[in-house]
């Protein structure tokens, strides 16, 4: 059975409507109960599968519309962990007040010394899943639609990365190769129930891949006691060995990104230093990379996936409102197709339009622009969605 790939694809998260922001804000005050609110995200989601369908998608999505970001929920559905504070060493580059054309809201958050730092992960004792995190939302979105549902889970990285050892109990896990078990016993045991419950198209949500491009981030793996390409090396194999068991009917794809919050990022620079442990070492289906501006770098790293293994191309940015030409779209695929056959190319967004519950500064009707721009482009160099 082939493995599902779409020529116009969509990284996972949606602009949450506004009724929606209400409906949690009434949560969070006590105003209603989770009944209520999975009720408001029910037909949020279901109105989201519809546009997605009118707009052409093959593929869709629920816009990670009952998360709070990409990864706090999953990883609070496991035992043996908690969520702390970052530090400001970590937090993320800001938009410009002038992007795109909410650049009101982008200079209120300017002006307002907005700094997103992003969460860390501490594992306080063993880790395990008592029961599956995403099966339920799955099965809700496909119940929605007859086309494939794909699933988004964050990468087994993001339960290591701040902190390396240091972040890992020692009373728990005298022996660090045990977590790094523990870790993949609980990634197959989730992908096993998703798959049980008939999905084929899982994406990894990997950002932390490219935090080994930054000096600044290198320098925090460095100030933790390990070297930044052994550690880089050993989240390939952790990546390996999570989805190695996965069905072969079962599409594995990873979204590589720099980090998206509020239209900011983390990591800026090209691949091409990861490119050949990365693309040449991990055993996916596909990569979903972020390709929309300069932060980026060129298409040359691409040389480095194996032939046969297909490339998403985020061309379309999330972070800024303006609509991309569809002709510069198409020169920038052939332009990869020097490096990946164009039988093995896709076009997606670059990220997320909301990696965290606030979203990216972007009107909803820019987005959905965007989201139309993609199907209509892989209809012109492919000729489907």
């Amino acid at each position: 059975m082939a493995r599902p790939f779409f020529r116009a694809d969509q990284v996972g998260s949606l602009l949450r409507p506004a009724a929606l922001h209400r409906a949690r804000e009434q949560f969070q005050q006590g105003q209603i109960d989770a009944h209520a609110l999975r009720a408001a995200e029910d037909q949020a989601i279901a109105e989201l599968v519809r546009r997605q369908q009118d707009c052409g998608f093959q593929v869709v999505v629920d816009g990670e519309f009952r998360r709070e970001n990409w990864w706090i929920d999953f990883v609070r559905g496991l035992s043996g962990v908690e969520i702390r504070d970052g530090v400001a060493a970590q937090a993320f580059v800001a938009p410009p007040a002038d992007c795109g054309h909410n650049h009101g809201q982008a200079a209120a958050q300017e002006e307002q010394g907005w700094k997103y730092v992003p969460k860390n992960v501490l594992t306080t004792g063993k880790l395990r899943l008592a029961a599956p995190v995403t099966v339920a939302d799955f099965t809700h979105l496909q119940g929605l639609s007859s086309r494939t549902a794909k699933i988004t889970i964050p990468s087994p990285t993001r339960l290591h990365f701040h902190g390396g050892r240091a972040g890992v109990s020692q009373a728990a896990y005298p022996d660090i190769e045990e977590f790094f078990a523990d870790v993949v016993a609980v990634y197959r045991q989730e992908i096993a129930a998703l798959e049980a419950a008939g999905c084929r198209y899982i994406q990894i949500d990997d950002p932390l891949l490219t935090y080994f491009i930054s000096e600044r981030m290198r320098a925090e793996v460095v100030a933790s006691g390990d070297d930044p390409q052994q550690r880089l090396q050993r989240y390939i194999q952790l990546t390996n060995d999570c989805i190695a068991q996965r069905r072969p009917e079962t599409a594995i794809g990873i979204h590589v990104c720099r980090g998206n919050s509020r239209s900011g990022w983390l990591a800026e620079g090209g691949y091409q230093r990861i490119a050949e442990a990365v693309f040449g070492g991990l055993q996916v289906d596909h990569f979903l990379l972020e390709y929309d501006d300069e932060r980026s770098g060129d298409f040359q790293p691409l040389a480095q996936v194996p032939r046969g293994v297909k490339v998403v191309l985020g061309l379309v940015t999330t972070k800024f409102g303006r609509l991309e030409s569809a002709g510069d779209l198409i020169r920038r695929i052939h332009d990869a197709s020097a490096f990946v056959p164009l039988q093995d190319l896709a076009i997606s967004p670059q990220c997320g339009f909301a990696s965290t519950v606030e979203g990216n500064i972007i009107s909803e009707d820019d987005q959905w622009r965007k989201l139309q721009r993609v199907v209509d482009v892989a209809r012109t160099v492919w000729g489907s969605a």
